[in-house]
């Protein structure tokens, strides 16, 4: 997951874990001196004098005071700056008069924001956090008001009507610039202007309306210990039960993926899938077709057909027939082996339960039972072979080694918690610094509770004064050692902290010169994509040797066997679950390219033709609570297929054979990561692949390794 400079997410909270071990006698006391050791330690090292990042404007334990005051002043600094360029005399208009101070705004400032803002993820200090969210509020409300300024518009626009650009990247940076505006309204009349603000706000309120309903939903089905019959003791200790004895199954995602998964009750499964598909249906339906309705106008008044065309339009797919070609084109070119994968699936179910129709709630079911049955694979087994160290030192070795970088930990800098460590990356070869990435890696209270990269400064090449380089924070959720016993990561962890540290590699290799294409400044249809090529070395025998280890002798890494045993796993029954997504991405854009769409026959219809005859539950649809369609993804669903795709694209055509070569990965990184958002990404990819992208290599490798 990452998190971009201009989308934050709320933040849920999550109480710490608590590991209670009873100890007597010696062993007691034995504890509590260690404990009183290292509490001791880390008071010293905390106390200690702590050192700045050079060329790093970031600021590091802000108080709640603090926060505010600086908060206040970057909005005072934004003023200034938007008054000066609203005062160039439109016949006097120049880059440096004009442009430059907004960009050099941008660069400046968003350093000191983060320093106001990543509080409220990371600190410890309920008063520090709440100031953090309160700062953030502040900026964001000011960043709004400066969107909506005319008179800095009116300038801007005076500048483009000379069409003197400086050169083409200063020319995306200024066209930017001008849609910021134009998305406000600021090309429009007045009328319009105050139609399109109502049309916002109406939206805004629909759209927390839906996810509320699905928020407030506490729906629950009751079952027997024998009508769960597979789900394992553990979990059923985790259900509340009802006066009769029966276990509560809620419709939250966590319970209904285990029924659907571990029941082999067949009629448990499908009762369990229909009212999860009906979930909140007679709240959210109306709601959604309704938002739907909203958008299309606010689009109108944009000068777009739809809203589909109106979100699409700033993206790398850039209309909605090209999306609509994509996922046809991916979804035919699947269906075979999907039919042989669920020729599979109905044959175990025809073996296990008869003569019963197979629907679309056995498929998870059926296919975790052809997966324990085809792999030689326990992950329970396979933690052990992933001490927390042993993958970060593998990681860091793999990408120094691929993209000619020299990672190195710096000694008592400035940080918020005793478990955060920084590091500085320079380019082997030349010895130049190019960043500085932050790990805050194990949980504790009122951390941000999910795996995340977070930019702390963007890199600046065309700053007045010296140019900044780029700082960034990979946020994730291990549970720490705990008396010696090594912290050990899921596979799945494995990939999603390889995948995120793919964005720190993304961070620090960017050289955009404008502060707002650096860091993730990317296009949201291709920032995805650098880091999904990198999760490939979990799954290649040479890396994923590197990164394992069992954790009572580092030096015995996973077998051969089980390296290919996990790529096919990657790869099973993958053409039927994509179809699944492809059918959703599909119903959000007809949804929003078109007007008065009867959401709920559109989705009896494209069931069973996407989903190779498999008919929908009777009364479900996934618009009542699929939150992608109502708030965040609108339109852009299909964006993770899209990114996933090319990403196969760019591993399969020049890494594949060669996955440890500098030679490919230097190139990776000057033609892929260097450009960031300056380029168009499918400049950039065919640049680097030496002809336009394609579908095919994701389709053979999906057919290559699968059952």
């Amino acid at each position: 997951m990452t998190e971009s400079e201009g989308n934050r997410e709320k933040m849920p909270r999550k109480k710490r874990e608590r590991n209670l071990i009873a100890f007597t006698g010696g062993a007691a006391l034995l504890a509590l001196a260690v404990n009183i050791g290292i509490a001791a330690y880390n008071s010293h090292k905390l106390k200690k004098k702590k050192k700045d990042l050079p060329g790093s404007n970031f600021r590091v334990n802000l108080s709640a005071s603090e926060i505010l005051k600086l908060a206040d002043r970057i909005i005072a600094k934004s003023k200034e700056v938007h008054d000066l360029v609203a005062s160039v005399p439109l016949d006097k208009v120049t880059y440096t008069n004009t442009i430059s101070p907004l960009a050099e705004l941008e660069a400046q400032q968003f350093p000191l924001v983060q320093s106001c803002v990543l509080p409220k993820l990371v600190s410890a200090s309920d008063d520090v956090r709440k100031a953090s969210s309160e700062a953030e509020r502040r900026i964001d409300a000011h960043v709004l008001i400066c969107r909506k300024r005319e008179d800095v518009y009116r300038v801007v626009r005076a500048f483009v009507s000379k069409g003197e650009w400086l050169n083409a990247e200063a020319k995306r940076y200024i066209l930017c610039l001008v849609r910021d505006f134009e998305q406000n309204g600021l090309n429009l009349t007045s009328t319009k202007r105050e139609e399109m603000q109502r049309l916002r706000t109406q939206i805004d309120d629909l759209s927390f309306r839906y996810i509320q309903n699905l928020n407030d939903d506490n729906t629950f089905l009751l079952f027997s210990e024998a009508e769960l019959a597979g789900l394992p003791a553990e979990f059923l200790k985790t259900l509340n039960k009802a006066a009769n004895g029966k276990f509560k199954v809620t419709f939250r995602s966590h319970h209904v993926a285990a029924v659907l998964e571990l029941c082999k009750v067949g009629k448990t499964r499908k009762m369990v899938a229909v009212s999860y598909g009906k979930r909140c249906g007679d709240a959210n339906l109306p709601v959604l077709e309704d938002l739907v309705q909203l958008r299309h106008k606010l689009a109108r008044i944009l000068g777009y057909s739809n809203y589909a065309e109106y979100a699409v339009d700033p993206r790398m797919a850039k209309t909605p027939s090209k999306v609509f070609e994509f996922l046809e084109d991916i979804s035919s070119s699947l269906t075979d082996l999907a039919t042989k994968e669920l020729k599979i699936l109905k044959d175990l179910k025809k073996k296990e339960e008869g003569e019963l129709p197979f629907g679309i709630e056995d498929l998870l079911y059926y296919v975790k039972k052809v997966q324990e049955q085809e792999f030689d694979l326990d992950f329970g087994v396979l933690k052990q072979y992933f001490p927390v160290n042993l993958v970060l030192s593998g990681i860091f070795k793999i990408v120094q080694d691929l993209f000619g970088l020299r990672f190195e930990e710096i000694e008592d800098p400035k940080i918020w918690h005793s478990d955060v460590r920084v590091f500085s990356v320079f380019d082997s070869n030349s010895g130049e610094l190019m960043g500085y990435f932050y790990l805050d890696m194990y949980k504790r209270e009122g951390k941000y509770n999910h795996t995340c990269v977070v930019g702390l400064q963007n890199g600046s090449l065309s700053s007045s004064s010296a140019h900044q380089i780029p700082v960034a924070l990979l946020i994730s959720q291990f549970q720490k050692d705990v008396h010696g016993h090594p912290t050990l990561l899921r596979f799945s962890e494995v990939v999603n902290f390889f995948h995120e540290f793919g964005h720190v590699v993304q961070y620090v290799c960017n050289r955009a010169s404008f502060a707002r294409f650096s860091g993730l400044g990317y296009d949201p249809d291709f920032v995805e994509v650098p880091a999904q090529v990198l999760e490939n070395w979990c799954y290649e025998t040479s890396s994923s040797k590197l990164i394992s280890g069992f954790y009572q002798d580092i030096t015995r890494p996973i077998k051969d066997e089980t390296c290919k045993s996990l790529k096919r796993w990657r790869y099973s029954f993958s053409a039927l679950k994509l179809k699944q997504e492809i059918l959703y991405c599909l119903f959000d854009q007809i949804i929003h390219s078109a007007d008065n769409v009867d959401i709920v026959e559109l989705f009896k219809h494209l069931h069973p033709k996407i989903l190779l005859g498999l008919p929908v539950l009777e009364g479900t649809n996934p618009a009542s609570r699929f939150p992608c369609s109502a708030i965040g993804y609108e339109a852009a669903c299909y964006s993770r297929i899209w990114s996933e795709v090319f990403a196969a694209d760019i591993f399969s055509s020049k890494f594949r054979n060669t996955i440890s070569d500098q030679y490919v990965g230097m190139q990776f990184r000057n033609k892929i990561l260097a450009p960031g958002g300056a380029k168009e990404p499918i400049e950039v990819l065919s640049d680097f692949l030496g002809r336009e992208p394609s579908i095919q290599a994701f389709v053979d490798a999906t057919a290559e390794f699968s059952l």
